[in-house]
Order: structure tokens, then sequence, then C-alpha cells
């Protein structure tokens, strides 16, 4: 479980095939300092498993199933990722619930710049669009954001200069595919109600929704 907290950016050092996986050498800092094998690491938002580590750098595994629903197979050497490690009990949750399982992948159509913000308008799949709300949460490339704007077909997210500066989100132009994450509570309280006639905003209140 992670929370959209972007801690470190990293960058690709090596890539391996070895079929049916691919590995990715990830140079990095600050999040090396407690790692252990096994750990999960979040790297644009997709949980990945530590295989290796030194002094400068992780490796983690990406199975076939993982690449082919992300854009991690397009990644190069030199690419920087946004980096988080697991939730602590112990700490504060500043974004919100992340699991690391990217739902699907969406394109940056527009970056709209403004005295210290940028808009970016994000076209996503219908199921995605389907699972957003106004003022909800969104993780884009692992980052929790906040949805503006719903469309038909696209949100809008708002970044301040430190998010930008904290995250990849600064270099993304035009085009690019994001990954996405839509709430996981928003996800409960939806197959609770497509699962079962009937319910009320009572049952869900009793629930704990």
């Amino acid at each position: 479980m992670f929370t959209g907290i972007v801690e470190e950016i990293g960058t690709i050092q090596t890539i391996k095939k070895r079929n049916p996986t691919t590995e990715l050498t990830i140079q990095c800092k600050k999040i090396l300092s407690d790692m252990h094998i096994g750990d999960s690491i979040s790297v644009n938002g997709t949980c990945l498993t530590v295989v290796s580590f030194d002094d400068h750098s992780f490796t983690v595994q990406v199975i076939l199933g993982t690449e082919n629903k992300t854009y991690l197979g397009q990644l190069k050497t030199g690419t920087h990722v946004n980096l988080e490690r697991a939730l602590l009990a112990t700490g504060r949750l500043g974004g919100h619930f992340v699991q690391g399982h990217v739902d699907d992948k969406g394109t940056i159509l527009n970056i709209k710049t403004s005295q210290n913000e940028w808009v970016y308008t994000i076209k996503a799949p219908p199921k995605i669009m389907s699972q957003l709300i106004p003022q909800g949460a969104i993780a884009v490339d692992g980052v929790s954001l906040t949805v503006f704007h719903k469309g038909i077909t696209t949100f809008d997210i708002h970044l301040i200069p430190e998010t930008r500066k904290a995250t990849i989100l600064a270099h993304k132009q035009q085009g690019d595919p994001v990954h996405l994450e839509t709430d996981m509570l928003f996800k409960y309280v939806e197959n609770i109600v497509t699962q079962q006639e009937g319910i009320t905003v009572e049952d869900l209140l009793r629930a704990g929704f």
C-alpha cells in the first residue's frame, strides 16, 4: 500500500530482458536507506518487488502481464521514474490509499500553464472515467492528485510547483502516456452497489462508507 506521495526521482540504469520477465535496475539514493529484498516499491505507480540492491541502485522484475498493462516496457536507459516505498503503519497518509495496481493507461492531451499552476488534461478509457468524481482522488504515474474537472472522456489535474519539482510529471509532454489508478474506496462502493439491488445511502453508512 502506498500514499501517492513521491519520495524520490530515480533513473533507469539498465534494462535486461529475461523472458518472460524484464529486470529494471534503478539508480537512486534516499529510498535505499532501509531497503530489503522483497520490499515493494512503487515505480511510476506500479508496485514492483526488489530482487537485489546495492549502495547506489536496486533491481526489480516486471512480469509480462504487468508490462502489457503499463508502459514500463517502453522505458529506456536514462529515463526518470517516480519512486515511493510502501506505507508504514506509523506514517502520515499525505495522499490517499494507492495500491500500485495500475488500472489502465491515459494520454496527456494538453498542458496549460498559468501563474504557479499547471493544468494537465488527460484522456482516459471509459472504465477509468466512470470511477472518477470531481474533487476525488486519482493516482497519475503514482502521484496522488485531485480531479478538478471531469468531462466525458477527459479529466483535469492541477499541479503546483512543488509537485512538479518532486515528480517526473514536470517532464511529461503532450501525447505522453501515464499510468492511472482510481480510488480503491470508490471501487469497493461501486462493487457493493452493482452487486446488491435496493441498496440505500443508510446501508452504505452502516457499512462504514
